[in-house]
């Protein structure tokens, strides 16, 4: 028992190293890349089986690498959420290449966003927008809002002259979205509706402002506010790590203080 604790003990200090994290980040670089090369035909034609028989090897490898976290920690493994990733990712990319399922070989692509959480500043970026999605799902539902409103109004007016455009709730939420992100909007739709409707304008100027000039600046606003608030509590952990290894230097130099004075005392 003393000796499977052991050599648990080894092998999770093993998975857990730097060299081993860095292998495997390289190989998911390398993976990446070589799954890229596999949708060209001419590199395919000219190094296909080459290719192949590295994704393999590569692919074994990560098989390893998660039956070996399993081993050296099998609980922690199922409470970190990128690991319960990298195990959805590999049992994917072992679905056999033939079949109904084959098709979702493709996501092991996906794996590459293991990045993320090793790469400090991609995972502050991250951090910082999953503490903003609870200030973006208000800003979504004001501008989902706006735009049923806008919706429904625009199909109401424009629905018999420009079907195509705003024959529908959805056609019209479609029109609405591609004015928002001012995708030729101006003589691809505003202008041709205002040779019907000359007062259009009237409509698409407003709803232009409310969304493309205010509501998407607030997503950047919540965005960038989170991601401050993310900054300050890491430099606020740093600091409080920082005195805290302070404090201790301190309390051992104090006591090594001691020590020595009362070594002194003792000689004299």
């Amino acid at each position: 028992m003393a000796d499977n604790k052991s050599l648990r003990a080894k092998l999770y200090d093993f998975t857990e190293s730097e060299l081993f994290g860095r292998s495997i980040l390289v190989l998911i670089v390398i993976n990446a890349i070589i799954l890229g090369m596999e949708t060209s035909d001419a590199i395919m034609g000219a190094i296909g089986p080459i290719l192949l028989m590295l994704d393999r090897l590569i692919l074994a490898v990560f098989v390893i690498e998660v039956v070996l976290r399993l081993i050296a920690d099998f609980k922690g493994f199922w409470r970190n959420p990128w690991r319960i990733f990298d195990f959805v990712i590999v049992t994917i990319s072992l679905i056999p290449a033939t079949g109904a399922l084959s098709a979702m070989r493709a996501f092991r692509i996906l794996r590459v966003l293991r990045l993320v959480s090793q790469v400090r500043a991609m995972r502050r970026v991250v951090t910082g927008l999953l503490s903003a999605l609870p200030g973006m799902g208000s800003i979504v539902l004001l501008l989902g809002l706006i735009f049923y409103v806008y919706a429904v109004i625009s199909t109401k007016i424009f629905k018999d002259a420009f079907p195509e455009w705003f024959g529908s709730i959805g056609e019209s939420s479609y029109t609405l979205f591609q004015i928002m992100t001012l995708e030729s909007w101006s003589m691809g739709i505003v202008r041709p509706v205002m040779e019907e409707f000359p007062l259009s304008w009237m409509l698409f100027v407003p709803f232009i402002i409310m969304t493309a000039f205010t509501v998407l600046n607030l997503f950047i606003g919540v965005i960038v506010d989170a991601m401050q608030q993310e900054h300050e509590a890491e430099a606020r952990a740093e600091r409080e790590t920082m005195m805290s290894e302070n404090e201790q230097m301190l309390i051992e130099i104090r006591a090594m203080r001691k020590e020595l004075q009362e070594i002194k005392a003792s000689l004299k």
